[in-house]
């Protein structure tokens, strides 16, 4: 076992409209995988997705919040989503074999550096915490570094620890914004609504609303679940959004693209190919020509249960390549053992019925 650990990081920055600050920020974090950048202008918001063997990605974390601080001024700052940081909430989620209490603590070390290293005061929240975000945001508690005065520019930063969740938005088309935000109480887990659902509704520039919710019992109510409810009771379903990455077993349709195993996979085959491009013999560089393309394919992945199993062999399978070419480390290890198991897991009991000799290749090269 990988004594540092495998997390990811899911930084939500106050700026999604800028692009070169956007920039700057996702490229502060290069000591960690970046698998995700998701601006979003209207919110005024962006979601980056990292992950890393725990030292890595507490330097890329700090790097890009320290380049927030720098770019954003929140007393300046619009949108429709509720904030009060330019580094507003810096959740650390385990991966692999990683529990949440070592999540938990990585992200104490991650406030303590913020509010060491660059003086911004950090409230502590969800897992092992007292308080929730909507405690913080309705002023019902106190920084528990720095503080009680905010920092001019940058406000406060929200770290905490949890599980992976989804980020899921719906358009709601012909729905005035009373009606929406009844709905949005009946669905949440605290209403006796659905469970693992958070919601909030938004009313977009232009009219349009949003209903956003974040979905933290992916397990239970994957965003699936919740567009089936919506038609059950009559909702007319727009647009779908998801905001970030996806876990597997969560996946539909919409995440296309957008799985956290085959971003996590896909990051893993272009390390290795930069690797071995830098070795610089004819034999590593053709290979890392093909762990390019695999590695835009596994980016591009379905939610299709063919597609899941086939990415989680194709993941699997790259262990024992980069092992060869001597190229493959911990980190890289323990992504693609993480992917590879993720996709695993989502593979439903028909699918497992249906292909029963690569589910069977599949767990061998898993053990």
């Amino acid at each position: 076992m990988n004594r540092e650990g495998l997390f990811e990081s899911v930084p939500n920055f106050s700026e999604g409209q800028r692009a070169d600050v956007i920039a700057e920020i996702a490229s502060a974090a290069s000591t960690s995988h970046v698998l995700d950048v998701d601006p979003d202008p209207d919110h005024h918001r962006v979601v980056i997705s990292m992950a890393a063997l725990r030292g890595g990605l507490l330097d890329g974390v700090l790097a890009a919040v320290g380049a927030a601080v720098k770019r954003i001024d929140v007393r300046t700052h619009t949108g429709v989503h509720p904030r009060i940081g330019a580094a507003d909430v810096v959740p650390f989620v385990p991966l692999g074999e990683s529990s949440l209490d070592s999540a938990r603590h990585l992200a104490h070390e991650a406030g303590e550096r913020i509010w060491a290293e660059l003086k911004v005061p950090v409230y502590f929240y969800g897992y092992g915490e007292n308080r929730s975000l909507a405690d913080i945001r309705a002023g019902r508690a106190k920084p528990d570094l720095g503080g009680p005065d905010l920092h001019p520019t940058a406000g406060a930063a929200c770290v905490g620890a949890r599980l992976s969740l989804v980020a899921f938005n719906v358009l709601l088309p012909g729905m005035d914004i009373a009606t929406a935000r009844a709905l949005a109480r009946s669905l949440r887990e605290s209403r006796s609504g659905m469970r693992g659902v958070q919601a909030l509704v938004f009313e977009l520039p232009g009219g349009s609303v949003q209903l956003s919710m974040n979905l933290f019992r992916v397990d239970e109510t994957p965003p699936a679940a919740v567009v089936a409810e919506l038609v059950r009771r009559g909702v007319m379903v727009g647009k779908q959004q998801l905001v970030g990455l996806c876990p597997a077993i969560a996946a539909n349709e919409v995440a296309t693209g957008r799985l956290l195993e085959g971003r996590l996979s896909a990051a893993a085959a272009r390390t290795g190919a930069l690797r071995c491009r830098e070795k610089g013999d004819a034999e590593r560089i053709a290979l890392a020509v093909r762990l390019e393309g695999e590695a835009d394919a596994l980016e591009g992945l379905g939610g299709s249960q063919e597609e899941l199993l086939a990415g989680g062999e194709r993941a699997a399978a790259l262990v024992p390549v980069l092992r060869v070419a001597q190229v493959l480390d911990a980190e890289l290890d323990a992504m693609l053992g993480a992917a590879a198991r993720g996709l695993r897991a989502a593979i439903s009991p028909s699918t497992q019925a249906a292909y029963p000799a690569r589910i069977t290749a599949l767990d061998r090269r898993l053990r």
